[in-house]
């Protein structure tokens, strides 16, 4: 299901305009991304977990050459689905 489809259903499911919709879906895409950048965890019921992992320095190995190389600490996004 691509976003246009996902606003198409909730259009008719919750009886508004496609427009209103994808507004809606907008805005809690927007919320989700605000607050996981802040460090906040978000967690739906029934559909998924939404947090910001750090991860620290470390040393690797580049599998091609077997170098030993540096990796940068970086911060991800993790999303975990949670039981229905």
């Amino acid at each position: 299901m691509n976003r246009k489809e996902l606003v198409a259903e909730i259009a008719e499911r919750a009886e508004l305009e496609k427009k209103k919709s994808d507004e809606v879906l907008q805005h809690n895409v927007e919320i989700i991304l605000k607050s996981v950048a802040k460090g906040e965890t978000i967690a739906i019921p029934r559909f998924a977990k939404f947090a910001r992992v750090d991860r620290k320095a470390r040393m690797g190995r580049n599998p091609a050459t077997g170098e030993t190389i540096k990796i940068k600490a970086s911060r991800k996004a993790k999303i975990t689905p949670l039981k229905a």
